[in-house]
């Protein structure tokens, strides 16, 4: 009988239900017991426990939460009371500061990696926002939650800011987050870190006349090597974010000849079938390091 068992939710789509499966073999072959296919919504918290049918999810070694998509708030309600009393991959605070573009951009400013300029004003501060776009020339509006570039508004002129700013107040937004719009060639650098290691990089394109490069935007992947100043601006800005396992994107500001971290994402998927077929091929290298961070994570609660 193995004396470790963790906790797992990872994606089925895109080739997720092939790596769940391998990494619970691998798990096995280290006498670590899986408990696969944990939604925390169908978990009750009652007392002490956080009961997922008769298991108590806070008696396990660890939970492993991997799938962006099907986050409610409740799950992430008890995500962050799970990770009180067991270790989890991703931390919650980790997972939450990367859900957040503001708070991402400030923590990797303060650790001295470059990001956009950025500013976050309150909603009635419209004569700011006035200001930047002038000084600025172009910016963009981003919620400051959303992700695969669902909300990413171009911002411009002041016409177009004056057009947007009645439905922004319709939307009942305490706050605007904006960030001065980076001259780049359309292209970023998705950099997947795990445990601080260097897994992969691969490219994405924005399509036509898009500027967003995310794949759910219409964006496309395509094979892209890194150099060792970009790989170590990813490793850094995981560092600072305090992300297990990350995906970091980054894009080559011309304006100022320097690489920036657009945002760090705190569930990077693995490559799908097709993506495999056309030579992206680092599946493996991040199952096992993500094995070996478990086994480690899990060695640690033991001693």
């Amino acid at each position: 009988m193995s004396n470790r068992k963790i906790g797992m939710w990872l994606y089925h789509n895109g080739g997720g239900d092939k790596i769940q499966k391998k990494i619970i073999k691998k798990l096995k072959d280290r006498d670590i017991d899986t408990l696969n296919d944990v939604s925390l919504r169908n978990a009750i918290a009652r007392n002490s426990n956080i009961m997922y049918g008769d298991v108590k999810l806070n008696k396990l070694d660890l939970f492993f939460s991997y799938n962006a998509g099907e986050q409610t708030q409740y799950q992430m309600y008890l995500y962050q009371a799970l990770n009180r009393v067991i270790p989890m991959i991703n931390s919650y605070d980790a997972f939450a500061l990367t859900e957040d573009k503001f708070h991402t951009s400030f923590v990797l400013r303060n650790a001295g990696i470059k990001t956009a300029d950025y500013k976050l004003c309150h909603r009635d501060d419209g004569h700011e926002l006035k200001k930047i776009i002038k000084k600025w020339d172009k910016m963009v509006y981003k919620p400051t939650d959303g992700w695969g570039g669902v909300g990413l508004t171009k911002i411009e002129n002041e016409a177009n800011l004056d057009m947007l700013m009645p439905f922004l107040n319709q939307m009942d937004l305490r706050y605007f987050y904006v960030e001065k719009f980076i001259n780049y060639d359309n292209t970023d650098f998705r950099v997947d870190i795990v445990d601080g290691k260097f897994v992969s990089c691969y490219g994405r394109k924005a399509s036509g006349t898009d500027w967003r490069t995310n794949v759910t935007s219409g964006g496309s992947v395509f094979m892209r090597d890194a150099n060792d100043e970009i790989i170590d601006v990813a490793i850094k800005a995981c560092k600072a974010t305090g992300v297990d396992i990350g995906g970091v994107d980054i894009i080559y500001d011309r304006e100022k000849e320097e690489y920036i971290v657009l945002e760090v994402n705190g569930i990077p998927a693995f490559a799908t079938p097709e993506q495999e077929k056309m030579g992206l091929d680092f599946n493996d290298k991040k199952i096992d390091l993500i094995v070996n961070l478990i086994d480690k994570k899990t060695k640690k609660i033991n001693r």
